[in-house]
């Protein structure tokens, strides 16, 4: 089983003295397109000016821009799925978990970056970067870039897996699905939620960890505390399931 899952554009500062290495990141061979992307982010960086750099980051405030702007490749680094702060990972709760629930994280979970693309959660290592989701770096489109880059590897890497898709919508703009796979939505008084989708991503992602879920019959019948599942509907390779909060 793989289980797909956004990132945050939160993150948690510090990490250890290190530079990056292709051996740290999955898809190895291809990770001279991460550093073509992380060059390219770094030289816009380098030549922008404050307005534009506050429209990278999704930020005004000077001091945050002044943080972000240093050389990206000299930061500290961090396991991937330790760097990103936010509601879903709040929900995690991933230092809370037992080692055998970690390594189930680790091992199981892809996180779509939008500087690195596709990381497993268990890589390392990951800087605390700045990068507003959806934000082009110059003229480059990094969701665009990375489904023309990473796709033919991706699907080699899930072939013959159950996938969970637990990303948010634009992240499919990074990689398409094209073999069967299970997603979920959150309603709460017949309307759609946002801020509760997240969290209960992160609560779900806990269960299935502490459950060491293996296939989707199992998440099928695991208990999440105050939802209901309202409806299952299916669509080519997609199964979605509808959860009313309660």
């Amino acid at each position: 089983m793989k289980i797909l899952f956004s990132p945050s554009e939160t993150k948690f500062k510090g990490g250890e003295n290190k530079k990056l290495d292709k051996k740290d990141f999955i898809f190895p061979e291809l990770f001279d397109k991460r550093i073509e992307a992380i060059n390219e982010y770094q030289r816009f960086i380098n030549n922008a000016s404050n307005e534009q750099l506050a429209k990278l980051f999704g930020t005004k405030k000077q001091d945050v821009i002044d943080y972000y702007k240093g050389d990206l490749l000299k930061k500290e680094l961090m396991k991937v799925i330790e760097r990103y702060d936010g509601v879903a990972f709040d929900y995690l709760k991933y230092k809370e978990l037992k080692d055998k629930e970690k390594e189930y994280i680790d091992k199981n979970v892809m996180i779509f970056s939008n500087l690195f693309g596709p990381v497993n959660a268990g890589d390392f290592g990951l800087p605390d970067y700045k990068l507003k989701q959806g934000e082009k770096v110059g003229e480059l489109a990094l969701e665009k870039f990375y489904n023309e880059n990473f796709t033919k590897k991706i699907d080699e890497y899930l072939k013959g897996e159950e996938i969970i898709d637990l990303r948010a919508g634009f992240y499919e703009k990074f990689y398409k699905l094209n073999q069967p796979y299970l997603t979920m939505k959150f309603i709460k008084d017949k309307k759609v939620v946002s801020h509760w989708a997240k969290a209960y991503r992160g609560i779900i992602l806990n269960l299935m960890a502490k459950n060491n879920i293996q296939n989707i019959d199992e998440l099928m019948n695991m208990e999440v505390e105050n939802l209901l599942i309202s409806e299952i509907k299916k669509q080519k390779f997609k199964t979605e399931i509808i959860y009313e909060i309660k």
